[in-house]
């Protein structure tokens, strides 16, 4: 009976923790979606394809998942510059679009987990926070 608790309490508990994060993620990745809609699609489009040596493709983007702190940074304080998204130079200007840092975290979410894209870790506004205009 004792190997029995010893066994079956750890295993709920890491249940209930892995369970509340995906339904956590989830609501940040729906809230995302509607900040995507109202900021971004102008841009990057509705599906994140973006325009062709114009506006970067957020759809299946490597930057995005080779550099996360960048995208976050881009963001939040808008960017400004060259970078290479899946081998395509641009070098466009993007104003900051003064979202708090739960906002950025949850669009960052809704992209990260959609057009292809796929991300194991979640962006929480405290990631958002620590990073510093440069």
């Amino acid at each position: 009976m004792k190997l029995f608790f010893l066994t079956y309490i750890p295993s709920v508990v890491f249940l209930s923790i892995f369970i509340f994060q995906d339904k956590e993620l989830e609501e940040s990745i729906k809230r995302g979606a509607d900040i995507y809609t109202d900021f971004c699609v102008n841009c990057h489009m509705s599906k994140g394809e973006g325009v062709t040596n114009t506006f970067p493709p957020l759809a299946n983007s490597d930057y995005l998942l080779k550099k996360r702190e960048e995208s976050i940074r881009g963001i939040k304080y808008g960017q400004q510059g060259p970078i290479v998204v899946n081998g395509i130079n641009y070098n466009g200007t993007m104003a900051p679009m003064g979202l708090a840092d739960e906002e950025i975290a949850d669009v960052m979410n809704y992209i990260l987990h959609s057009w292809g894209n796929k991300s194991d870790k979640t962006v929480t506004p405290e990631e958002v926070a620590a990073i510093s205009k440069e």
